[in-house]
């Protein structure tokens, strides 16, 4: 005997998925009293009672109502049940819903059952032409938005009663929180694609897909912990201004927050309010319920950034695998306003309200919760809640720039930084050479402090090479080459080619690659006749120059009193090696900040804009980068000391609590006000000046001091 199999219709098909979705809600609110559907707990909320009309009216008035002599079940319910559709009339205003005694919850599961039937008599017929079927999809996501919402406000609701209800005996989720990974992934960035890709459903505020520019970054692996947000509050986070936006540092004080939503100090501890009640906070959990300011707050604390939605969304397409908790966890913060994309277009006809006209004044967040219905996430999908909203099942994975991760760092100079760093590291007191402040980014930052209305040296050096390298340049001779030791962006190099045509070749030599090929490449464009022959090194461990340079004279060029950065031991070294490197015959261009008040010398080395501090700390952040060091980057502050003894500024971290700090498997305690000691800055006289040149073997041919604050110029012979 043979068994025919019936061939199911895609009409049975949607008729199935429709009765899943819809049953989901019902199930929800089953074992809640009527008076727990019925209360409205604040504005933004509204009542379970309500979530379960509105999502059968929006099939009513999207879908059914469409049908020639369509009835409707109660004409009157059309406004109640209405959200914020203009288009279909009047409303109940939101903050309202709760005032809505009538119809009983009965009424409204009577009302769903009808609206139920209905449906399932229209899918029936089948044949749907393609508005109809984006109307249908896009009914079945608008309920399973609200079955999210539905959790978020009973939440709210349990949480104003105090006998603490369980509203539901554990909580409804699918699946456990994936457990941490640790660490970082970095992205490389470039012209990327984000947006949703036609492929499947997807709201109208998810396309067009279109290009991004990302420059490098990181993502953390794991969400922002309870644990972790214990320390912001320990670390009086709630309480210090310079860690929020203006207007969450307001919200802070109108509001009196001084930890997420429903957490409660209970004696020495904290209790947090879940949907199966009160709880001890799980330090491991993923921390729940804050704003957008507060994740802000958070991250600026902890030295890194929230990511924009097009860094998350290209990171969860590319290495899920890599980070824990993408979706079912929690609806990640993003820094992204919620904006339309280019090219946007709402959906035609009266679900065009549904996204668009919100895309103001809002932050986008990213992911889904595990409060999201199963298989309603993507990577594409743009949740928005405004930045002080925090009832939403929300939190925060960090992210971080990467300026040198287009920089090819290979295993040697991470070796040299690591032993360099661990060996500083296990002195007492702890110290570190400078040299590591620049990679791409303290290059830029350095740049940055030249610009600095306190930081006289670069003005102060620059105008006083204008006045002398006309007297010295026809020295150099025809055929010369250029030594620049330690150039990073050889912006005062240009005053010294402009003034030596006859120079052959310029060679800078500098320890970051990045900062090294763009200042090559710019010395390129502006002098196209001259030979540039960059050297990635470090000028205290001097090799050979290239060969086949110009036939002249080396001319050294060491400005911006760096040698100041160096010990005397080491600047003797550095001044005999490059005499050696440069030849008998060479020249040497010697720059040096001199003596002064100590007023303006520490001005000078703790700018008010907090460009010195960034920079000093970015040695923390390339190691927790290159070395997977875990420095607590915020918790050190910058310290400028002027050392009257020595005749030298001083750049210090300060620990500002005690930490224990993990630097390649390697582990390092600071108490409390420890110091790492970063940078001295020696500052001369112009005896101090011929003493050191005639201890490396050279001597000074001329000496120019220049207005105050004074630095000087010297001229250095073989």
């Amino acid at each position: 005997m043979n068994v025919h199999s019936p061939v199911r219709s895609s009409a049975d098909e949607d008729i199935d998925l429709y009765r899943q979705v819809r049953a989901a809600m019902p199930a929800l609110a089953q074992g809640l009293s009527a008076e727990d559907l019925a209360a409205q707990s604040m504005p933004d909320c509204s009542p379970g009672k309500w979530h379960l009309a509105h999502t059968s009216w929006f099939f009513e008035a999207m879908i059914l109502s469409a049908e020639p002599d369509y009835r409707p079940v109660d004409p009157r319910w059309q406004v109640l049940f209405n959200s914020y559709y203009e288009a279909l009339g009047a409303r109940v205003d939101r903050p309202e819903r709760g005032l809505m005694t009538r119809p009983s919850l009965d009424e409204v599961l009577a009302y769903r059952r009808e609206i139920d039937r209905r449906m399932i008599r229209w899918l029936g017929q089948g044949d749907m032409d393609a508005r109809a079927r984006y109307l249908f999809t896009l009914g079945l996501n608008h309920d399973q938005q609200h079955q999210e919402l539905f959790l978020m406000d009973m939440l709210n609701l349990m949480s104003r009663s105090p006998l603490d209800p369980a509203a539901w005996a554990k909580e409804p989720r699918a699946a456990a929180a994936e457990p941490g990974r640790g660490g970082e992934t970095v992205f490389v960035g470039g012209l990327v694609e984000i947006g949703h890709d036609g492929e499947g459903f997807a709201f109208d505020n998810e396309g067009p897909r279109h290009r991004v520019w990302l420059e490098p970054f990181a993502l953390s692996n794991d969400l922002v912990s309870n644990g972790d947000w214990l320390n912001f509050i320990a670390d009086d986070g709630y309480a210090r201004p310079e860690l929020w936006l203006s207007d969450g540092w307001a919200t802070v004080k109108a509001e009196g927050w001084n930890a997420p939503l429903y957490w409660r100090q209970e004696g020495e501890g904290w209790t947090v309010m879940t949907l199966a009640g009160r709880r001890p906070v799980d330090p491991a959990a993923p921390v729940r319920h804050i704003s957008l300011y507060e994740a802000d707050a958070y991250a600026r604390w902890a030295g890194r950034r929230l990511p924009t939605e097009a860094e998350w969304e290209h990171a969860a397409q590319m290495r899920p695998d890599a980070l824990s908790n993408v979706f079912g966890e929690l609806w990640q913060w993003t820094a992204s306003a919620y904006a339309p994309y280019p090219g946007f277009r709402p959906t035609e006809g009266t679900a065009s309200e549904y996204n668009g006209k919100f895309m103001v004044n809002q932050a986008v967040l990213r992911g889904s919760s595990f409060a999201t219905p199963e298989g309603h996430g993507r990577a594409s999908y743009r949740n928005f809640f405004y930045p002080h909203q925090r009832w939403a099942f929300t939190g925060l994975r960090l992210a971080a720039d990467r300026p040198g991760e287009s920089a090819s760092v290979t295993d040697d100079d991470n070796t040299a930084f690591r032993d360099d760093l661990i060996a500083g590291l296990s002195r007492s007191p702890k110290s570190t050479s400078p040299k590591w402040f620049y990679d791409a980014a303290g290059s830029d930052l350095f740049e940055d402090i030249t610009r600095l209305p306190e930081y006289y040296p670069t003005r102060q050096e620059a105008a006083l090479l204008r006045a002398t390298a006309p007297d010295w340049a026809p020295l150099f001779g025809p055929g010369a080459v250029l030594v620049e030791f330690g150039s990073g962006a050889s912006e005062k190099t240009r005053i010294v080619l402009d003034t030596a045509p006859e120079l052959a070749a310029y060679v800078p030599v500098d320890i970051s690659p990045d900062a090294l090929d763009a200042a090559a490449q710019r010395i390129r464009d502006a002098y196209p006749g001259l030979e540039v022959v960059p050297v990635v090194g470090d000028f205290l461990a001097l090799g050979e120059l290239p060969e086949g340079l110009g036939r002249g004279r080396k001319v050294g060029f060491f400005p911006g009193s760096t040698i100041g950065n160096l010990t005397p031991d080491e600047a003797v070294a550095f001044l005999s090696g490059a005499r050696r490197l440069l030849g008998d015959d060479a020249l040497f261009v010697l720059g040096v900040d001199l003596v002064k008040d100590p007023a303006t010398l520490i001005a000078a080395y703790d700018d008010a804009s907090g460009v010195t501090a960034a920079f000093n700390r970015n040695l923390l952040v390339r190691a927790n980068r290159e070395l997977g060091a875990d420095f607590d980057v915020e918790a050190f502050a910058h310290l400028a000391v002027w050392d009257a003894a020595s005749a030298r500024m001083e750049m210090h971290l300060q620990a500002t609590r005690p930490m224990t700090v993990n630097v390649a498997g390697q582990t390092f305690a600071f108490a409390r006000g420890e110091t790492l000691h970063t940078e001295n800055s020696r500052k001369f006289t112009e005896a101090s000046v011929r003493a050191l040149a005639e201890s490396a073997g050279w001597r000074v041919a001329e000496f120019r001091e220049g207005a105050a604050p004074s630095v000087a110029l010297a001229l250095l012979e073989g």
